[in-house]
């Protein structure tokens, strides 16, 4: 052994959820080491999906001159085609900075870095290996934030360069001319959007027959006719059962129903499954769900009273913000900071498709099941000042409000900024707020936060209508 060291708290990650967590415990005076087994800090958002997809988006949308088509009425897109140097290197310079950035957050929380594999002797003790090298890691409290990784369903052979996950697109020596993208979820959607662009003729198969179920049914329909729009080919109802290359011709997808697509290249979003299995977990005790996922309870904790997990190890919804917030969260209970661990159930949902799309709160889907009289308010980015400037003709903004009372039950947004716009909506939620507030909040103008004043104004001359008996549009 190199040496054996003893920490209040070991983390296994390094992404937002084992980031958030070591601060938060260093912050409370506790001695933490953070294991990271590769050479780079950030975990998965830094190096291979929340940061390098939206820097890629943004790239794509600089190069094809999206915006600018519809600002100025032109088509603005590059006369020479796009190397896939240009399409990467700004992704790479954002990434490396991002590495730093996380790197010198924990040296300056006087957090100890050890750099390999870690694995469970015991419930107290971390195991870590580089190369030769083994340390072993004695800790009061382990967090486990080891993220999750691109599940490769059989039948495709990942193996050839024309065939990727979402990790591997990032690698990519040339742009293809066409692209199936497997799968419809949050992934899927983001980068068929990205490559589309770019002037990629894309093509999205999936089993299911909507787009992310999850979002708002009136949302999900108007990002789905917004993907058409930028040239994506939905293929609903459509399970890939086989995926042939035949050089040079490129990748064949064969479909259940007999379907057949001859494309440039194929991006499987098949789904993740979670970063255990070099843990060791069968020993220590800690259960393991489906896909590796972990049970843990409000607090993080997994069936081990010590041992916490969070992030994409945990399962929905796996996203940067939100696993951050659960390291947070879980560090705090676990330093005996009882008033700091609290977890908000109001969490946003940002997907950052062409348009981008968000939301945070219930939906009119949710609103109805449960038997809540609502009213819906609506306000559109092409009646907006800021819109009709920057050229957002699609964009909207959709709340809900319970009836009688107006509070503020949900929000839903897509458009330019849509990510950054639904934050107004969550602060006004958490603090319980609703109707009342909009009305008095002054809004800078022109700007599309404004669209909050008009969206509330029409719910709440719904609401009136309604009371009195009038038709309500």
């Amino acid at each position: 052994m190199a040496g054996d060291q003893r920490y209040d708290v070991v983390v296994i990650g390094s992404g937002p959820g084992g980031e958030r967590g070591a601060s938060t415990a260093a912050y409370f005076g506790k001695r933490v080491a953070v294991v990271e087994r590769h050479r780079v800090l950030g975990g998965a958002s830094t190096n291979t999906g929340t940061i390098p997809s939206k820097t890629l988006r943004e790239t794509s949308l600089a190069l094809s001159g999206l915006r600018m088509r519809k600002l100025y009425g032109v088509d603005l897109s590059l006369r020479r085609e796009a190397t896939i140097q240009d399409f990467m290197y700004s992704e790479q310079h954002v990434k490396s900075s991002e590495q730093a950035r996380v790197k010198t957050h924990l040296e300056r929380s006087g957090i100890d870095i050890y750099h390999g594999t870690g694995s469970f002797k015991d419930a107290h003790t971390v195991l870590v290996q580089d190369g030769a090298s083994e340390t072993l890691l004695e800790a009061d409290v382990v967090l486990i934030a080891t993220g999750s990784a691109p599940m490769h369903p059989p039948g495709f052979p990942f193996e050839h360069p024309l065939v990727h996950d979402s990790d591997e697109i990032l690698t990519l020596e040339c742009l293809p001319k066409s692209l199936g993208v497997v799968g419809a979820g949050v992934i899927g959607s983001e980068y068929a959007c990205t490559f589309a662009a770019l002037g990629v003729d894309v093509h999205i198969l999936d089993g299911r027959s909507v787009l992310l179920p999850f979002l708002d049914a009136e949302v999900s329909k108007a990002l789905e006719a917004a993907m058409v729009r930028l040239g994506i080919t939905f293929h609903w109802g459509e399970t890939v059962e086989e995926c042939r290359v035949a050089d040079p011709a490129g990748p064949m997808l064969r479909c259940r129903s007999g379907k057949e697509l001859a494309l440039g290249g194929v991006l499987v979003a098949a789904g993740r499954t979670s970063n255990t299995e070099v843990l060791n977990l069968g020993p220590v005790g800690v259960e393991v769900g489906e896909r590796g996922l972990l049970k843990v309870d409000v607090h993080y904790r997994t069936n081990i009273p010590n041992i916490y997990a969070v992030g994409d190890v945990i399962g929905f919804p796996a996203l940067a913000a939100t696993s951050a917030e659960q390291g947070r969260v879980a560090m705090c209970h676990a330093c005996g900071q009882p008033a700091f661990a609290v977890a908000t159930p109001l969490l946003p949902t940002g997907i950052y498709t062409i348009p981008e799309v968000s939301m945070v709160g219930e939906t009119e889907e949710s609103l109805k099941k449960q038997g809540v009289e609502y009213v819906v308010g609506k306000a559109y980015a092409r009646d907006n000042a800021r819109g009709k400037i920057i050229g957002d003709d699609e964009g909207f903004l959709k709340l809900l409000f319970r009836e009688g009372d107006m509070k503020l039950l949900g929000a839903h947004t897509m458009g330019e900024r849509a990510c950054e716009i639904i934050h107004i909506a969550l602060v006004a939620m958490v603090g319980g707020h609703g109707a009342q507030l909009l009305f008095e909040t002054c809004f800078n103008y022109p700007t599309l936060g404004d669209m909050y004043k008009a969206a509330t104004y029409q719910a709440v001359g719904r609401a009136n209508r309604h009371k009195i008996g009038v038709e309500i549009e």
